[in-house]
């Protein structure tokens, strides 16, 4: 048995469709355009291409964006002043900003990140946010786990009802996919189990696991004796080897897996278009 392919590449197309259409409709309704602050601290080679991503994904769909960058040795005062300069922004009008990671290691994120307007906060990372996810009551999702979410729903993988493990609890993929996929509706409803670096015997939760989904951050660390025979497996990883780019899980296990994700073209372009979504979603909210 070879797994199919869960192709992001294509779904993301599709979305990034109706959203042309979208950002057509508010343009015309509100004069004003969709527009995101990409904010850069440093010269990290793979941060440049992920922004470079998503200011082409605003091209595609008929937003703008604005991008802002600041030296590696910048201090965390400069960008929060520059941060407060984009919450009030008015002489342009900013709807969401990005504030892309890694920053150096000299920067607190945490203290960055809440920096940011919870309105603009188009990745949904600020506590405000973050806690209304939790209650069921969500402004902005954060992009990956929302991307995953549409990305299963969209190819006709049923969540409710099944069990999901998660494996990987970080703040920006596993917390909160675990709290999507549990929510009510058609699109949770999932028994979810997460697990992470301290879960004894791991293989014995990935075996039970109907979806799984992996970010745990090491390459290749899911093999074929690690997952259910036919199960959905949603690789979030992505490593840079001699071999290429590689996933958190082993190649091995499209022969083992009903649905995979593949790397690259699986979770990475619909991350970049869930932020397309927020961003829209953020300028109707200020209207």
């Amino acid at each position: 048995m070879t797994a199919k392919i869960l192709d992001g590449k294509l779904v993301a197309r599709q979305i990034r469709e109706e959203l042309r259409d979208d950002v057509a409709d508010f343009i015309q309704n509100n004069g004003e355009v969709p527009t995101l602050a990409t904010v850069l601290v440093g010269e990290d080679p793979a941060s440049e291409v992920y922004v470079r991503n998503k200011v082409r994904g605003c091209e595609q769909v008929g937003m703008q964006s604005r991008g802002f960058r600041l030296p590696a040795d910048a201090s965390q005062d400069d960008l929060l002043s520059l941060i407060a300069k984009l919450n009030r922004s008015k002489d342009e009008p900013i709807h969401g900003i990005l504030v892309q990671l890694p920053l150096p290691k000299h920067i607190d994120a945490a203290r960055v990140l809440q920096a940011v307007s919870p309105m603009k906060d188009v990745d949904g990372f600020h506590p405000d946010n973050v806690g209304r996810m939790v209650q069921g009551r969500p402004r902005y999702l954060p992009c990956t786990p929302f991307g995953i979410q549409q990305l299963l729903v969209r190819s006709g993988i049923e969540i409710p009802g099944r069990h999901v493990v998660v494996v990987g609890r970080s703040d920006t993929v596993g917390k909160p996919m675990a709290l999507l996929l549990m929510q009510r509706g058609a699109e949770g409803d999932a028994t979810v189990t997460v697990c992470h670096s301290k879960t004894p015997d791991l293989a014995a939760f990935t075996r039970q696991a109907e979806i799984l989904v992996v970010a745990i951050g090491q390459p290749r660390f899911v093999t074929p004796d690690m997952v259910r025979p036919g199960a959905v497996v949603v690789d979030v990883g992505i490593h840079r080897t001699e071999s290429g780019l590689v996933g958190d899980v082993d190649s091995a296990v499209n022969e083992v897996a009903g649905h995979i994700t593949p790397v690259p073209g699986g979770v990475g372009p619909m991350t970049v278009t869930m932020l397309l979504v927020n961003t829209l979603a953020a300028a109707r909210q200020q209207q």
